[in-house]
């Protein structure tokens, strides 16, 4: 319990930064960890780990850095890092995201601005 206090409050300081600076590039995306499986595969790559963090990295191209869960099931990257890589390998990773509880007709109206959506009465929280 201890460990998972201490992940949110680092992850609330990290979000506060991200929105106190106006950089979204401090905003963690989630993944699954089966997004590294290409490069464990591939001998053109080196996938290194400690318990908590680790790095991918091309032989003489890009490298990337991810924080991974106390699971080992999903891993994280700031977004500005992601924009750093190759396109191609863009789109590898979002393959993988994976959604912390989110609502999905929220993140359906945003893909879809000025959409009708009818989510049930609107009423006071």
């Amino acid at each position: 319990m201890a460990e998972t206090q201490d992940y949110e409050s680092v992850y609330r300081v990290a979000a506060r930064r991200a929105l106190t600076s106006g950089d979204p590039a401090l905003v963690q995306l989630h993944f699954e960890a089966a997004v590294l499986d290409r490069y464990r595969a591939g001998a053109a790559f080196s996938v290194i780990r400690t318990d908590t963090v680790g790095r991918v990295r091309q032989q003489g191209g890009w490298s990337l850095d991810f924080g991974i869960s106390p699971e080992d099931d999903a891993i994280h990257v700031g977004w500005g890092d992601l924009l750093r890589l190759p396109e191609s390998e863009r789109e590898h990773w979002a393959a993988f995201t994976t959604l912390p509880p989110s609502s999905r007709m929220f993140l359906s109206m945003r893909l879809a601005p000025g959409s009708c959506f009818d989510d049930g009465e609107v009423r006071n929280w």
